[in-house]
C-alpha cells in the first residue's frame, strides 16, 4: 500500500469517490445530497491537492482511499490549535485491509508538522462501524451534535 499526495489531475476520480462517501453515509442519516455536491467537492478536493492537505491510497497502483484534512482557522480562540480530518473514505474492497488506519495516521503526522495539538472529526452517530473504527484509534467523543426534525409549514403546535 503506498500512501501519497495527488496532484489535481484526479479530481474527478476523487469527487466520484467522495460521491460515493456520501450515498454511503445516507443509510445513517446524513442530509448530504451526493450528486448535488460534486461540482462542490471536486473544487473541495483541487484545493486540498493545491494545499497538500489531501492524500490517497493506492494498493496494486487501484485507488483504495482518500483523507482531506486542514488545520483549523478563523473560529474562536482555543487553548489547542485543532486538526480537522474530513472526509476519510475507504473503498468498500479495499476495508479491513489496513488502508483508513494508514491514511488516518498520515493525516495526523501532517497536521502535527503543521502545529496541530488535536485532531478532530466528525462521523454518523448511526454509523457504529465508524465510531468502533474511530475509538480503536483512540479518539474520543469530545462534543455531541444533537438534531430534531421540525414539523412541516402546513403545520403547526398552534393549529392542535
Amino acid at each position: 500500500m503506498e500512501i501519497e499526495a495527488p496532484d489535481t489531475t484526479l479530481a474527478d476520480e476523487l469527487a466520484e469517490l467522495w460521491v460515493e462517501l456520501a450515498t454511503d453515509q445516507r443509510d445513517y442519516g446524513s442530509h448530504l445530497l451526493p450528486e448535488a455536491n460534486r461540482a462542490r467537492i471536486r473544487e473541495a478536493v483541487v484545493r486540498h491537492a493545491v494545499t497538500d492537505s489531501l492524500l490517497v491510497a493506492r494498493v496494486d497502483d487501484e485507488l483504495a482511499g482518500i483523507v482531506m484534512f486542514s488545520v483549523e482557522s478563523g473560529s474562536y480562540e482555543q487553548d489547542v490549535r485543532r486538526g480537522i480530518v474530513e472526509n476519510l473514505f475507504v473503498v468498500p474492497a479495499h476495508r479491513r485491509e489496513a488502508v483508513g488506519t494508514r491514511l488516518l495516521e498520515a493525516a495526523e503526522s501532517a497536521l502535527a508538522e503543521r502545529g496541530a495539538d488535536v485532531v478532530a472529526l466528525e462521523a454518523m452517530a448511526a454509523n457504529e462501524s465508524a465510531r468502533a473504527f474511530y475509538t480503536e484509534l483512540g479518539y474520543e467523543p469530545h462534543r455531541i451534535e444533537f438534531e430534531k426534525a421540525l414539523e412541516s409549514d402546513t403545520h403547526s403546535r398552534s393549529d392542535e
